[in-house]
């Protein structure tokens, strides 16, 4: 019998990473951290490789929904808030940073040597 694996390619703040990997370790799920930069602000984040079984899936994404949440964040005049487009804030605003993007793939197979 074989066990249908998923690799969850997780994104969070950095402000979040900390947090969200003891409450994977509490639950006997391990995962391996590599630092990311991106996102609208253009601010560091984690990215979190963590591989499971099938059954885990939902269990996972909970706790990750629960260890990072959206939250506001004030942008002060001068911060770019798109790379792409160079716009520039006129005055101070708040907007929605945090929560967690999940990328969850097929694992064709897993070797551990």
């Amino acid at each position: 019998m074989s066990v249908t694996m998923k690799l969850l390619l997780t994104i969070v703040q950095d402000a979040d990473a900390a947090k969200l990997e003891q409450a994977l370790r509490e639950r006997s799920f391990q995962s391996t951290k590599m630092a990311s930069t991106g996102g609208f602000l253009r601010e560091g984040n984690t990215t979190l490789i963590i591989g499971v079984d099938d059954k885990d899936v939902a269990l996972v994404q909970e706790i990750i929904h629960a260890n990072c949440r959206e939250r506001t964040k004030v942008v002060t005049a001068g911060s770019p808030l798109h790379a792409v487009e160079g716009a520039f804030a006129s005055q101070p605003m708040e907007v929605p940073v945090g929560g967690a993007i999940v990328f969850v793939l097929n694992v064709e197979a897993f070797h551990r040597l």
